[in-house]
């Protein structure tokens, strides 16, 4: 996805102005004005970088269950998936050097804390490592579309097209479901591995905000239209009814 540079004079087309609508501040504007506060442009460059490496771990951590599948149409569907993948690494990675930022220098403070989530929650087999991708990956984008709400609307938008579920969903919840249908003891083990993958995932995700002063910032309020502390409880409190939902959705107890 590339966006068409807007002048700062331009008239907003009828289109933009219609999505637009009921939104305020900076969510009512577009790259090109919000662009201009420097902590927001530092905020959005930090979020574009944690979703590009994101993207790039997903696309590698796809490649590497296919090994796992048992069988070639499971395999064939996973390497699918992880080709969906690395096309939104590439859209993130070309919207970054588009708005003249090194998409490596972005991406280069999250790999830390990303590659650590993925050292900690190794997968033992296939059944986990599809767990892990649905739970994981559904985390991930219940707080990437948590603060889309709030960013500017070319970076919405783009952030919002990156999020489009890649199928992994549908194929996890089939696969996970039979195979706790065949064997009702598997459901309790990957219980307690899902649980495991929503502290973890909070744990990291917290962090990381925590180390980026611009993301940070956002998210209380100090940039844009931040949540206020309030909200960003009320925020994670939602992430967490959903992953009770996507649980339910496997099969399993949250």
């Amino acid at each position: 996805m590339r966006f068409m540079e807007t002048p700062d004079n331009a008239t907003p087309t009828a289109e933009a102005t219609e999505a637009n609508q009921g939104l305020t501040g900076i969510a009512a504007q577009d790259w090109a004005t919000s662009s201009t506060d420097e902590n927001y442009r530092a905020a959005v460059v930090d979020l574009l970088g944690a979703l590009a490496y994101g993207e790039l771990a997903a696309f590698e951590r796809l490649a590497e269950d296919a090994k796992l599948a048992p069988t070639l149409g499971d395999k064939a569907e996973l390497a699918k998936m992880a080709s969906a993948e690395f096309h939104h690494f590439e859209q993130l990675r070309d919207r970054l050097s588009e708005i003249g930022v090194e998409p490596t220098d972005a991406m280069d403070p999250f790999v830390g804390a990303l590659d650590g989530f993925h050292r900690q929650t190794a997968p033992s087999d296939w059944l986990e490592g599809l767990v892990k991708a649905y739970v994981g990956d559904s985390i991930a984008s219940d707080f990437y579309r948590e603060v889309a709400a709030r960013l500017d609307s070319d970076t919405r938008s783009l952030v919002l097209a990156v999020l489009d579920d890649t199928g992994h969903a549908s194929f996890a919840v089939e696969k996970v479901r039979a195979a706790i249908e065949a064997d009702p003891r598997v459901g309790g083990r990957l219980a307690l591995w899902a649980r495991r993958l929503m502290g973890e995932a909070l744990s990291q995700s917290q962090r990381v905000v925590a180390d980026r002063d611009a993301l940070s910032t956002m998210l209380v309020g100090g940039v844009a239209d931040g949540f206020d502390l309030a909200e960003v409880g009320k925020m994670f409190s939602r992430i967490t009814e959903a992953h009770t939902k996507r649980m339910a959705a496997l099969g399993l107890a949250a």
